[in-house]
């Protein structure tokens, strides 16, 4: 919960690096608290026919920007530019070549894009 937190605190800092954990706890999250907000909708009855509704539809606005920023700064440790992202345009190949980006292990020591957070992890 705390790197959840930690990527709402660094709402749109599109900067810097993230470690997977922060990542995958995240998305981790975010897909817990979509699923809550979803059962919300059905319980309050504002789901749609599609199944979303107002609570659901505006968690999502609100970590629309979070989600972004944690995603480019996950691809900022593991050396690639932030406009990476857009490779999930790309059919099928892009969705998995992106997925395979956040599952590898960040790049030890300083990089272009800043200091190992993990190095800073266990400084403590």
């Amino acid at each position: 919960m705390d790197y959840f937190l930690l990527a709402l605190k660094k709402y749109a800092v599109f900067t810097g690096r993230a470690r997977r954990k922060e990542y995958w706890m995240f998305a981790l999250f975010s897909f817990i608290f979509a699923i809550a907000a979803t059962i919300a909708d059905k319980v309050l009855g504002t789901a749609g026919n599609d199944g979303s509704g107002a609570i659901s539809e505006l968690f999502s606005l609100a970590m629309l920007i979070p989600s972004l920023a944690v995603g480019v700064r996950r691809l900022h440790d593991v050396g690639k530019s932030g406009w990476f992202t857009l490779i999930i345009f790309i059919p099928l190949v892009g969705v998995i070549w992106l997925l395979v980006l956040d599952c590898t292990e960040g790049s030890q020591g300083d990089n272009l894009y800043g200091s190992d957070p993990k190095a800073a992890d266990l400084a403590y």
